[in-house]
């Protein structure tokens, strides 16, 4: 490989790496420039998310049919290059050619054909500085020992892939530490909310005990002052309560990066990949943030139990003054003709109450063998 084409792989890939608007699509592109590069036709990433621990399929390009069986790329899957890479023997400076063990059973029975010829790939680990991100396999039929050039273009691609990745990861981090700021501010607030109210309190029903005998209708007043007080000032605690645990529930993360988290611990647990597209729509309530995240959360759970799906897709967008968010699977579906009873076997009222109390609307599209569509609709300013 000349230096000019080497030279030309690697700007291709910094620029997928920076014009990408995720991390997955990014990742998309740069398996397509290293496939293409080694003349291979397959590959999948998996990245080590940070807060589990456990491995997810990012990106994957053309897998044969016997890894299309979502279970077989669960992160949760016992795995070589897996375990090579967690015991340190996979590093930027040891790309590695691994028999594949979520392969191997093909071999072993009669799926051969299912694999497509494949069963060795080029591991290549994914780090920044010292810290592990995840690996980049590829492969293909005929396999064949890779050149020393194109091993050190590999490690410079996988330095770029590391960048960006912890690049996204830095931004994300930064957002989360705004939402922590929030969370304290709500902690405040409840606490001078309820000193405050508590002390205009005490001083109506002081009074109002000074005036009992001489003055009672004054007394009553008083009485009756505190008593609104105290509704008022119980329905302020009981909402700034309600938008601390949602700030809880998110983890201090904002809608669009908790949803992000939710679809990688899916795909880890099912080896169903799940795309987010979930811009971060600034403006939010927190229970806005909370109710539409708990409803993705059980619409996934619908997907994991009752749907056989191949792929599913989460999406957030804003337009006006309303948000909607969607979640999409290719799955088996359902008739909606069963309404009633499918509502409750599905959980889909436990979600329409949630978008409800957001003062919005939930939609469902299914048919059997057609997949299903949950859709929320709720207004932006909502925080009731």
């Amino acid at each position: 490989m000349n230096a000019e084409r080497e030279l030309g792989i690697v700007n291709a890939v910094a620029e997928a790496l920076n014009s990408s608007p995720d991390v997955r699509q990014a990742l998309e592109r740069t398996l397509s420039l290293v496939a293409d590069m080694l003349g291979l036709r397959t590959g999948w990433v998996w990245l080590l998310d940070q807060e589990t621990q456990q491995f997810y399929a990012a990106a994957e390009r053309e897998l044969p049919p016997y890894l299309q069986e979502r279970v077989r790329m669960a992160g949760r899957r016992h795995c070589w290059c897996i375990d090579d890479f967690r015991d340190g023997e996979l590093t930027p400076t040891n790309i590695d050619v691994i028999e594949c063990s979520r392969l191997q059973p093909a071999f072993h029975s009669r799926s051969v054909a299912l694999a497509a010829g494949l069963r060795y790939h080029a591991s290549i680990p994914l780090y920044f500085q010292d810290k592990p991100l995840g690996i980049m396999n590829v492969t293909g039929p005929e396999w064949r020992k890779l050149t020393p050039d194109e091993l050190q273009l590999l490690s410079t691609i996988a330095y770029q892939v590391g960048i960006a990745i912890e690049r996204a990861r830095l931004a994300e981090n930064a957002t989360r530490l705004a939402r922590s700021e929030e969370r304290t501010r709500l902690a405040r607030e409840i606490h001078d909310t309820l000193a405050q109210g508590l002390t205009a309190i005490a001083l109506n029903i002081e009074g109002a005990m000074h005036q009992i005998d001489k003055h009672p209708d004054q007394a009553r007043e008083r009485l009756a002052r505190a008593l609104a007080m105290a509704r008022e000032n119980l329905e302020d605690a009981r909402r700034s309560v309600l938008d601390l645990r949602s700030a809880s529930g998110l983890e201090g993360k904002p809608l669009s990066e908790a949803l992000s988290g939710l679809a990688r611990s899916f795909t880890s647990d099912t080896g169903v990949p799940v795309s987010v597209q979930a811009p971060n729509i600034e403006g939010l309530s927190l229970r806005t943030e909370f109710e539409l995240f708990r409803i993705a959360q059980e619409a996934l759970t619908n997907v994991r139990k009752h749907a056989h799906a191949q792929n599913a897709e989460i999406g957030l967008r804003r337009r006006g003054a309303q948000l909607t968010l969607s979640i999409r699977d290719d799955g088996r579906g359902f008739s909606q003709t069963l309404r009633g009873r499918q509502s409750e076997t599905h959980g889909l009222m436990g979600m329409r109450e949630r978008a409800k109390l957001l003062g919005g609307r939930l939609e469902v599209h299914s048919a059997p063998e057609k997949g299903t569509r949950i859709v929320a609709r709720v207004p932006v300013s909502a925080d009731t």
